[in-house]
């Protein structure tokens, strides 16, 4: 009999009749976790529970409070509202699957104007559905087979999806009668997924709150952030108009040798955002004394802060930097976060006495002398280097504390301009499977930390457990005080970034506690064809992290 251990404290090694299930296996194990186990992994793949062992195996299971069993909980509540949906709204209709917002899933219905009955309709029939536990069915199919049947349910994006994946065979989920395809695994039956609640926002769509990875208890309360949702769904309909908003969209510009089209339409939309906030500066520049600016890791801020003074120049605006960098107390004196690390993320890494110090003589036109970080010695040091600003002048603060008040709490708020940077991507696989946008920074900086600090790609995902609490902490709270979001993604950039990417990702061994990981970052660049970095703009925000072409 094939010899299965699973993968824990202390590992458990079972031996088990061959063709029996992870579902079956995992009913061995279900004492040792906390919440029911949604998927599991064998030999370090991502699998759903259907998956039968008929050799030795190592396996690895996973509940909701894991990342991998968090995104299958979506995936099945994605699933299961589309599925409800048609069966409330009517077969010809259809929902967008949009992105993750406000600690839910946006998700907009396509031919139907909706209100909060019909909502709670959609939710009292998921609810129903729940209840019957009914098991999550896959059949593989021909890829022709597939495109044939999305076509005839008039699933267009599907079929246009599926011309460009290269499998002939593909996995489709089945609930009811009702097929579909998801980029990933699912939970093993409907009966898993029993916490969520639907919320409408307003006639075009809804919110699908669930329990997150940190909060597995119950479904997070629906908080709407106002700023950030407009400028999601602005992004959205300008992507649907010029008709960038499927991979399958980008991948037909480069059948047919027109992703230059693409690359001047996402580097216009992204400057004319700049132009805006520029303009927006320029006529509140009689009581703007700071702008400051941050976002989470990866979102492209330095080439934007560089973009937007010279957009400010042009305007007769002068634009001065302080780094926050060179305000750090000494290392020794640095607090430590919970695993004894120095936590140079903190807000007490700072000298905010100095930094405040500093800011009220420059905004009194005082001249300063700057500090300046010795990160060898871990300590400031003052060579000389000074500011002073004239009257109109403006002072530009980049970096994670930024939105927060407590920063700069000597400066009256009305002389304090707060821009919130994130690539918030609008693309989706197709209608139900979307990009994600922390996917899509976790690209970028495997990327850049390739380029510019020789890491690899399992490097870089060792650390973004510590990228996504820093900003969680530090950056997203302060969201909705901002001025402006600016959404640095570019429609074209994945195509670019597979080309990086693919190979780091690849290089990460099958044994590595990266690799499933890795994988579905593999799984995802593969619905991309490949994009010349030579069509990138030389002052492009992609230039950040996939630097220039010598």
């Amino acid at each position: 009999m094939p010899k299965v251990t699973i993968k824990g404290n202390p590992d458990t090694v079972l031996e088990v009749p061959a063709g029996m299930t992870l579902y079956d296996i995992s009913k061995y194990v279900q004492k040792d976790f906390k919440y029911p186990i949604l998927i599991g992994t064998c030999d370090n793949l991502l699998t759903n529970l259907h998956q039968k062992i008929y050799s030795d195996s190592k396996v690895e299971f996973f509940d909701r409070s894991s990342i991998y069993g968090s995104r299958a909980y979506e995936r099945s509540l994605e699933f299961l509202v589309t599925a409800c949906s048609s069966l409330v709204l009517g077969k010809s209709n259809d929902i967008f699957i949009d992105y993750t917002l406000d600690n839910g899933i946006y998700c907009e219905v396509k031919h139907t104007k909706i209100n909060e009955n019909i909502v709670k309709l959609i939710e009292n029939k998921m609810h129903e559905l729940v209840n019957q536990k009914i098991v999550y069915e896959y059949v593989t199919v021909t890829k022709l087979g597939a495109m044939k049947y999305f076509e005839n349910k008039g699933q267009l994006d599907k079929v246009e999806n599926l011309r460009y994946i290269s499998d002939s065979t593909i996995k489709l989920y089945k609930l009811g009668n009702h097929y579909d395809y998801f980029f990933g695994p699912l939970t093993y039956d409907t009966g898993q997924t029993d916490l969520f609640k639907l919320t409408c926002l307003d006639q075009r769509g809804f919110i699908i709150s669930c329990p997150r990875r940190k909060y597995p208890e119950e479904p997070i309360k629906h908080i709407h952030h106002k700023k950030v949702f407009d400028e999601y769904r602005s992004y959205q309909s300008w992507s649907r108009k010029v008709d960038l908003n499927l991979s399958s969209d980008l991948n037909k510009l480069g059948t047919e040798g027109k992703y230059k089209e693409a690359v001047s339409l996402s580097e216009t939309h992204y400057d004319d955002q700049l132009s805006s906030v520029a303009e927006d500066i320029d006529n509140k520049k009689e009581k703007i004394k700071l702008i400051l600016m941050s976002g989470p890791s990866s979102s492209g801020k330095t080439t934007t802060s560089k973009k937007l003074k010279i957009h400010l120049k042009a305007r007769g605006i002068t634009i001065h930097e302080l780094s926050l960098d060179d305000y750090f107390i000494r290392r020794e004196d640095t607090p430590k976060d919970e695993s004894g690390n120095y936590d140079y993320a903190s807000l007490k890494a700072l000298d905010l006495e100095l930094f405040n110090n500093h800011i009220e003589k420059l905004l009194r036109g005082e001249k300063v002398e700057l500090p300046t970080y010795n990160f060898t010695k871990g300590e400031r040091e003052f060579l000389g280097n000074t500011m002073q600003l004239k009257e109109s002048d403006i002072l530009l603060i980049e970096g994670i504390h930024t939105l927060n008040d407590d920063l700069t709490k000597h400066v009256p708020r009305e002389n304090k301009y707060k821009i919130f940077i994130n690539p918030l991507t609008p693309l989706k696989i197709d209608n139900h499977n979307r990009v994600h946008s922390a996917d899509l920074r976790k690209l970028r900086r495997i990327v850049r930390d390739n380029n510019f600090r020789g890491a690899s790609a399992e490097e870089t995902l060792k650390i973004w457990p510590n990228v996504v609490k820093e900003a969680e902490e530090s950056i997203y709270p302060y969201q909705d005080e901002v001025d402006v979001v600016i959404n640095s993604s570019l429609n074209y950039e994945i195509g670019v970034l597979k080309i990086y990417a693919e190979p780091l990702l690849f290089a990460i061994k099958e044994d590595s506690d990266y690799y499933k990981e890795a994988y579905s970052l593999i799984n995802l660049l593969r619905n991309f064809l490949p994009i010349s970095s030579e069509l990138v703009p030389k002052d492009s925000v992609l230039r950040e992290f996939i630097g220039t072409d010598n």
